[in-house]
């Protein structure tokens, strides 16, 4: 079994899937959306990436921002298109941790935005997985 993470955003999703043991988050990729309010293409692309992966759960950035108010969300139709479970997850903060760890790595600021929701996607997939083993300890 496999967990997809997503990073869901107005013009880009990043997208991260975890390992077969649940225990690890890889970002594998940044689906670029034409249009924000034209999902089709973004999630023929989403459910491409779940049977590829053979993925049975969605982990989707919880978009709650610093004041505790909700933005905009899109679980129902993930559900509904792909009917697997979406579970939400508090994003808040991936997007900054995933620029500074890129930063300390020494990646020039111009090609930070390249890779940033590929990265958060991998922060909100792997803070998922980290909860479910402490669940099972």
């Amino acid at each position: 079994m496999r967990i997809i993470g997503l990073d869901f955003g107005s013009k880009t999703v990043g997208v991260a899937v975890s390992d077969e043991l649940l225990i690890t988050a890889q970002g594998i990729e940044i689906v670029r959306r034409k249009s924000e309010n034209k999902l089709r293409q973004t999630l023929a692309r989403i459910e491409e990436l779940i049977k590829e992966y053979n993925v049975e759960k969605i982990v989707l950035g919880f978009p709650k921002n610093m004041n505790n108010s909700e933005g905009e969300r899109c679980e129902e139709m993930l559900e509904r298109r792909t009917g697997l479970t979406v579970e939400l997850w508090d994003e808040r903060l991936t997007t900054v941790a995933a620029d500074n760890l890129m930063m300390e790595a020494g990646i020039r600021r111009e090609n930070r935005k390249e890779y940033v929701d590929q990265i958060a996607a991998s922060f909100i997939l792997q803070g998922y997985l980290d909860y479910l083993q402490n669940e099972k300890n």
